[in-house]
């Protein structure tokens, strides 16, 4: 069954490559992604030798210290200047069992078929094979969403990006076939202190409304939007808009890892265990 077109994949394209020249100016979401995502790379003692770089941007992601790392990226700019190749996240050209890590970092809110991908994910990982990725999720940009939505409050639109939260991210990962499944979130606050900067900066990682139905928005409701958004400023004139970043983490199953005890296999039991002793004497 195919999934429905959410996004435009050729206005995605575009808009990379298009942010690509100026994207080290705009990076500041991803740069947080990236660190948390070396932050549970350093838990792991493992050794990976073959990596497998999901959407790459710039390619600042640095893989462990003497693997193969291969880029891919959907836009053909970032893709070539990583030095990789150009592909969607849910068509991916390798292998099953090709990698022992993958990482993809900022780019899996952007895709038709998530479920898709992420099965696709662990398929190209070995056994035991690890997977971190990491993107916006639910909840994020509300004042944006509120400042439009005032905007067009008589004829609303549907402007920004469907959101994943935390919680169905992890139900995600577990039907896609993962091991050892988590999913949390860090949330990062930027105050901007006019509306346009925020959208110049939604512009600059390539993540403006790539929706496949969208439409123009008008320029009084843009007006009133940014009139709207500024309304929500602080005393010190600047407004603070959330992001809130989801980090997944799962393994490629293995029968080498553990599993949890099955059902009435206990031999001690919990009220046994919390019932308070006699007292002596």
């Amino acid at each position: 069954m195919t999934a429905p077109a959410i996004f435009d994949r050729s206005a995605r394209r575009l808009r990379r490559d298009r942010a690509q020249p100026g994207y080290a100016e705009h990076d500041f979401l991803r740069a947080a992604m990236l660190d948390g995502i070396a932050e549970r790379l350093d838990a792991v003692t493992r050794p990976f030798h073959d990596v497998l770089d999901l959407g790459c941007f710039d390619g600042a992601f640095l893989p462990p210290p003497g693997a193969r790392v291969a880029r891919v990226d959907p836009g053909f700019a970032f893709a070539r200047a990583a030095h990789g190749v150009q592909a969607d996240e849910d068509r991916l050209p390798f292998a099953d069992r090709s990698f022992d890590l993958v990482v993809s970092i900022g780019v899996l809110d952007q895709i038709d078929d998530l479920p898709g991908a992420l099965t696709l994910i662990r398929r190209v990982l070995r056994p035991d094979g690890l997977f971190l990725g990491a993107f916006v999720g639910g909840g994020s940009l509300p004042r944006l969403r509120a400042a439009l939505r005032q905007a067009e409050a008589e004829r609303p639109v549907a402007r920004l990006h469907p959101q994943v939260d935390v919680r169905s991210a992890g139900d995600l990962l577990m039907r896609a076939g993962f091991t050892l499944p988590v999913a949390d979130i860090e949330t990062l606050d930027v105050r901007y202190r006019d509306f346009g900067r925020l959208l110049g900066d939604l512009r600059g990682m390539g993540a403006s409304n790539l929706l496949a139905e969208r439409r123009p928005i008008a320029r009084t409701a843009l007006a009133m939007a940014a009139s709207a958004f500024t309304g929500m400023a602080d005393d010190d004139g600047r407004t603070a808009e959330q992001f809130n970043l989801v980090f997944l983490t799962g393994w490629a199953p293995d029968p080498s890892q553990p599993v949890p005890a099955k059902r009435g296999s206990a031999t001690a039991s919990l009220a046994e265990a919390l019932r308070t002793p006699p007292k002596e004497g």
